[in-house]
């Protein structure tokens, strides 16, 4: 069944990009299912994708080929799967860690569908009606293209509510003995938590730069702000930090990351636990006049969409302010931003401001990003979520 496009509205399908908004629909032919499979065609009723239907997301649907020959069917799906597959071998990302994102969505041709190994278990993600409807056809693939034989599903982010789904947790293939176990990643381990862990259960996007902190810690001492799991923490003190200070609002999270110290035999007298609201937090040791040498900010998603960027801006501006405050001259800043609604280019604005408020003179000596297991399409610049900075402090 087809959908057809409203004159003009072709523009973005003609530079590949894989979402069709329901602003730009003129009509909608036949009653296609939620997921199902239709084509989207220009005004003057040209082919220009095949897609997945969505009737209830602003986004009605996400296109899963530009080429009219190309059905959508068990072998596509195989096809993209071992492609995603390949392109993790070709840069060796297994040599250091035994868990790393296999498929990333729509920047490996899988819109919707995300999925993660951690050591011999996937856990899948089906974010979309479109990988809602292909769900049991894809774990089938899944398990069949790697050999392994557990799924575990993590069908629980926000934008399932979008598309009229509901949240799903749980074993999808295969059986688990219990949902926290641990995963290596160079040389030092981490318990995940499959069931209640954030995202998958672990940030494998920060992967290199958790490496990063590990080589700019030693001697310092470290600030770790939304530690969540300790992370950043395990491998400062790795990397040979002085002091590390971790901070984070759930006590549930502080809790797995002592664990992930004593799992590395890490057990320093110089680590100190804080669980509280960050921003309140920061502002504390601003007041008291806590000084550090390393500070990691590494915040949630504040602006999911570009429609909250203002006032996540707001925050992400607050944070860094009070950061710059805290480091000592010469100290360096390692910060993040997570959100889809705020671009490289903005958030570098947010930063520099923050510094001027703060008085302040540093100098971005690095730029971070998400890991190769989690690629960009160039025809999908959103795929581009995570934007880091290393700013320097100067003296």
């Amino acid at each position: 069944m087809p959908i057809l496009l409203k004159a003009g509205r072709e523009k973005s399908l003609l530079r590949r990009h894989p979402w069709v908004f329901s602003g730009a629909i003129q009509q909608v032919e036949g009653e296609p299912a939620p997921g199902g499979t239709v084509d989207v065609l220009s005004s003057n009723r040209e082919f220009l994708a095949r897609a997945a239907y969505s009737p209830t997301s602003q986004i009605r649907a996400r296109v899963w080929t530009f080429d009219p020959a190309e059905e959508v069917n068990a072998d596509f799906f195989r096809k993209r799967i071992r492609a995603a597959l390949f392109a993790r071998d070709t840069f060796h990302l297994t040599r250091d860690t035994d868990s790393v994102r296999l498929i990333h969505a729509e920047s490996d041709g899988i819109p919707g569908l995300v999925v993660d190994r951690y050591g011999d278990m996937l856990v899948m993600q089906s974010l979309t009606a479109g990988t809602e409807f292909w769900k049991d056809t894809l774990a089938d693939l899944l398990l069949e293209e790697t050999g392994l034989k557990v799924i575990y599903e993590r069908s629980d982010a926000d934008v399932r509510e979008l598309e009229g789904l509901p949240q799903i947790v749980g074993v999808l293939r295969g059986e688990i003995s219990s949902p926290v176990f641990p995963i290596n990643e160079h040389g030092l381990q981490f318990n995940i938590n499959l069931e209640s862990g954030h995202k998958t259960g672990f940030y494998l996007d920060q992967r290199r730069n958790r490496q990063r902190v590990r080589e700019l810690a030693q001697g310092r001492d470290v600030l770790d702000c939304f530690c969540y799991t300790g992370g950043f923490t395990v491998n400062a003190w790795a990397g040979g930090a002085k002091s590390v200070t971790s901070v984070d609002a759930s006590g549930e999270a502080l809790a797995l990351a002592r664990e992930n110290l004593s799992l590395n035999g890490i057990q320093p007298e110089g680590q100190e636990w804080v669980e509280g609201d960050v921003f309140q937090v920061l502002r504390k040791f601003r007041d008291s006049r806590h000084s550090f040498d390393l500070i990691i900010l590494d915040p949630p998603k504040f602006a999911p969409t570009a429609a909250q960027a203002e006032k996540a801006s707001r925050g992400y501006k607050d944070i860094n302010r009070l950061a710059f405050k805290l480091l000592r001259p010469g100290g360096v800043l390692v910060t993040f931003s997570c959100s889809g609604g705020i671009d490289a280019a903005l958030f570098q604005k947010i930063v520099a401001s923050a510094a001027l408020d703060a008085d302040v003179d540093a100098s971005i000596v690095e730029y971070l990003a998400q890991g190769a297991d989690h690629p960009v399409a160039l025809e999908f610049p959103e795929g581009a979520y995570l934007k880091g900075l290393v700013c320097l402090k100067r003296a």
